[in-house]
């Protein structure tokens, strides 16, 4: 069975209550009950997993990259800053669609540079939760990672 795992970072455990204005009223469990029957209806294998700890996303990148899984990671402001994600994804020749709720292109100039997005297979930006539909989406439409 196709595998996908769905990685969320920093501050992304407080959607819903975190600028909602920006963000949405949707919650992360929201968020994961949606990819969880997406993934039932699609017969693909979704685990969802949210950390604040840039090392354990990591660690959840590699697995994913070394097992042959398909990763849907938003990893918030660790996209700004992280070249350890970065050698994660490239390290483990892990798949990923970056996903970002908002556009972080209309924001803050910081927010417009991505340390991951020169190793992705594609980035979705701006249509909110919907993005990661949208990259289950993407991912199917790929051959399978192997």
């Amino acid at each position: 069975m196709r595998q996908i795992h769905v990685l969320n970072g920093p501050n992304l455990n407080l959607l819903g209550r975190r600028e909602p204005a920006i963000y949405g009223a949707a919650t992360l469990a929201d968020v994961e009950a949606e990819m969880r029957a997406l993934g039932e209806k699609l017969g693909v294998a979704i685990t969802c997993r949210q950390s604040n700890h840039e090392g354990e996303l990591v660690t959840w990148i590699q697995e994913a990259g070394l097992s042959g899984a398909d990763v849907i990671l938003n990893a918030g402001a660790y996209t700004h800053t992280s070249v350890a994600l970065r050698d994660a994804i490239k390290g483990s020749g892990a798949r990923v669609i970056e996903v970002h709720i908002s556009n972080v292109h209309a924001r803050e100039e910081f927010r417009h540079h991505s340390c991951i997005s020169p190793v992705v297979a594609g980035i979705i930006v701006g249509f909110g939760i919907a993005g990661y539909r949208l990259a289950v989406q993407a991912l199917l439409e790929m051959k399978p990672n192997s």
